[in-house]
């Protein structure tokens, strides 16, 4: 993976995040973001890749089912967001995948192998978010009351 700082100011960072063929993409978004300290941001991405798990939250279950695909697929949209959950950057992503039929499919990001490559944008947001597990569903959620920064 190659990044570059793009901005820093106001206590603010935008990051660009270019994964290379064979990476993971989870584990390595995952990896930056505990090097730099990210302890809240959003973040979007394009790309491809070639191995994908999937995840889908399912209320009877409380928990997630997972789905593996084995396939080359255009990322065609991965959206998600760092917050802190015991004290460490935990990556929430969304990810919607391109099939060579122009189908499409999608889901709770677990596992991609990237090919060719996964283009990230990172930016911090002004505020340090934190997690805290929901009772109902047992998912670690966004706290805003137990976030931090500008009012």
């Amino acid at each position: 993976m190659r990044t570059r700082k793009l901005y820093e100011g106001g206590g603010l960072r935008t990051f660009v995040l270019v994964l290379d063929k064979g990476d993971e993409a989870f584990a390595e978004i995952s990896a930056f973001a505990r090097a730099e300290r990210v302890t809240g941001a959003g973040l979007t991405a394009v790309g491809g890749c070639r191995e994908v798990t999937l995840g889908y939250f399912d209320p009877e279950i409380t928990g997630y089912r997972s789905t593996s695909f084995a396939e080359q697929m255009e990322v065609l949209s991965l959206v998600g967001d760092i917050a802190t959950q015991d004290d460490e950057p935990a990556l929430h992503a969304h990810l919607v995948l391109g099939r060579k039929d122009s189908s499409a499919i999608g889901g709770h990001l677990e596992r991609a192998v990237v090919f060719p490559t996964l283009e990230v944008v990172l930016t911090e947001t002004p505020a340090h978010l934190r997690k805290r597990v929901d009772q109902g569903t047992g998912l670690a959620l966004i706290a805003p009351d137990a976030s931090s920064g500008p009012a």
